[in-house]
């Protein structure tokens, strides 16, 4: 796992939530090399499995957000002129990166409860921050399009989950 998140230090991420499913949670990377080096670059999502706790914050400081409050920033072309954090660049810098928390007293604790190992990992953006504890983390690219969760023509289907 540490090898799978070293592999994406300061990468760009450009989606993170649960999955449509809303059991795992995921980060959608696009991930480059240099370009000197005519390795092409990869889509990825990380998917953090089993995840019972996702805490996200802004990284963006009180400061910034008070110049970032206008919508046109929502749009790189209306904002990148204005003075404010530029929410429309629509990707965050995976910098300083992931790392595992440790020790961690969740992660410890769910794995009292369920009997599988836990782990708890910092993921910091140049606009997020978040906080994860998680049983297993799968990596697999994903084609040009993905996107992390649709609403069905019909809309949700409104099962309730059995307990």
């Amino acid at each position: 796992m540490k090898q799978a998140m070293d592999d994406v230090f300061d990468q760009a991420v450009v989606f993170h939530g649960f999955a449509d499913y809303m059991r795992d949670y995921d980060v959608v990377m696009w991930a480059t090399a240099d370009p000197r080096s005519d390795i092409a670059p990869e889509r990825l999502v990380y998917t953090f499995k089993h995840c019972v706790r996702a805490t996200v914050t802004s990284a963006v400081p009180p400061e910034v957000w008070a110049r970032s409050l206008d919508d046109r920033l929502m749009d790189y072309e209306t904002g990148v002129e204005l003075d404010g954090y530029v929410w429309g660049v629509k990707s965050q810098e995976l910098y300083p990166g992931m790392q595992f928390v440790s020790p961690s007293s969740d992660a410890s604790h769910w794995e009292s409860a369920l009997g599988v190992p836990f782990y708890e990992v910092s993921i910091k953006m140049n606009g997020h921050n978040i906080n994860l504890v998680f049983s297993d983390l799968a990596v697999r690219q994903v084609a040009a399009g993905c996107a992390p969760s649709t609403v069905p023509p019909g809309g949700p289907d409104w099962k309730i989950p059995l307990t």
